[in-house]
């Protein structure tokens, strides 16, 4: 799938505009501009999860959804020689840290800082080399007191985030931070698109979900769920590319960017539902992989699945790479396959279709 020069300046400026947890409104806003001309209604909630709705009055309602928030770190400390302690805000990597530049989102404005870390010369030979830690990584604004950082609008609680911005890499890839998921909320906004420019007419409610607070819990499709309460979700998010060094295969399982959606198995995934997603993508000619999750897929499929009394649910992630860093990749392939799918799917639903446990 090739695409058009809106839906790219879409994705970039989506991507580029800060989203962390808890304060996903700004991309939120970018999104729903985008999204608008698709669907007949556009709906936040109280936290901030987005949909947009096409069929409103429909009694069956079924539901795509990605998540939008980001990682990100908050300031907890702030020492009397102006250096700034942080805690992490979703899965914040660590290890990642050191000599990034950031943005402190403070009362005044955008506040850039950076991760000091101390030379190589100065670090003692490799055995007792200081290992990135929660309680060691700190943030240098340049200011010398802790009233001088104060002056600059930084307080605790302050918000950062990377300023890492998208690109394009070997014309194969999508990269920046946060692909994790945003990428889902470009793709089903571009199922929504496809719908409206292919004429597509559905025989049920569709509602387009772009949930809050993934990173923290799946808060936001915890709260979306009951307030929609769906009759089928299909949810999409990222998994791990496992042909990277220093990934073991036999622990991760075996998923390679390029190769295709990955259709998952798991106690929250719904079998007819998920047989159906795979009969679609062997009948369309859709390349798919498969992988397994033990217990919990981690995604939002599992509050959804949970929810008003059980959901049939089902999860189509996106192979990528260097999840939470700032160098996320994506497959630009897998990305309109992906989008195919999902869009084929719902063409094959129905209200009369029984979703029944099997």
């Amino acid at each position: 799938m090739k695409f058009d020069k809106k839906s790219l300046k879409f994705l970039e400026t989506y991507l580029n505009t800060p989203s962390p947890t808890g304060y996903e409104r700004n991309g939120q806003k970018v999104w729903m501009d985008y999204l608008k001309p698709y669907v007949d209604e556009i709906r936040v909630d109280n936290y901030g999860t987005c949909y947009g709705i096409v069929n409103p009055k429909a009694e069956f309602k079924v539901v795509i959804e990605a998540h939008a928030d980001e990682i990100s770190w908050y300031v907890n400390y702030i020492t009397d020689e102006g250096l700034i302690y942080v805690i992490r805000n979703g899965g914040s990597d660590q290890m990642i840290a050191p000599s990034k530049v950031v943005h402190i989102h403070g009362e005044k404005g955008i506040v850039k800082g950076v991760f000091g870390w101390p030379a190589i010369h100065t670090r003692g030979v490799s055995s007792n080399e200081p290992v990135p830690k929660l309680e060691n990584i700190f943030i240098d604004l340049g200011a010398s007191t802790k009233k001088e950082v104060e002056s600059l609008g930084v307080y605790v609680g302050c918000m950062i985030t990377y300023p890492d911005e998208f690109f394009e890499l070997n014309e194969k890839y999508f990269v920046c931070r946060a692909l994790d998921n945003r990428m889902g909320g470009f793709m089903i906004a571009q199922v929504a698109k496809l719908l409206k420019e292919r004429k597509k007419d559905l025989p049920f409610g569709l509602y387009i979900v772009n949930s809050v607070q993934e990173e923290v819990g799946l808060y936001g499709a915890d709260m979306i769920a009951d307030t929609i309460k769906p009759d089928v979700a299909i949810i999409t998010d990222v998994t791990h590319d496992t042909t990277t060094p220093m990934i073991e295969k036999k622990k991760e399982g075996d998923q390679k960017c390029g190769d295709g959606p990955v259709i998952f198995y798991a106690p929250s995934v719904h079998h007819t539902l998920r047989e159906l997603i795979v009969e679609r993508a062997k009948t369309k000619k859709i390349p798919f992989q498969r992988a397994a999750a033990s217990r919990a897929t981690g995604t939002d499929t599992d509050a959804f699945a949970h929810s008003n009394g059980g959901v049939p649910s089902a999860l189509i992630s996106l192979p990528l790479r260097y999840m939470h860093t700032t160098v996320e990749m994506v497959s630009k392939d897998d990305v309109g396959h992906v989008i195919e799918l999902i869009f084929e799917t719902l063409l094959e639903l129905s209200p009369e279709m029984k979703l029944k446990y099997h």
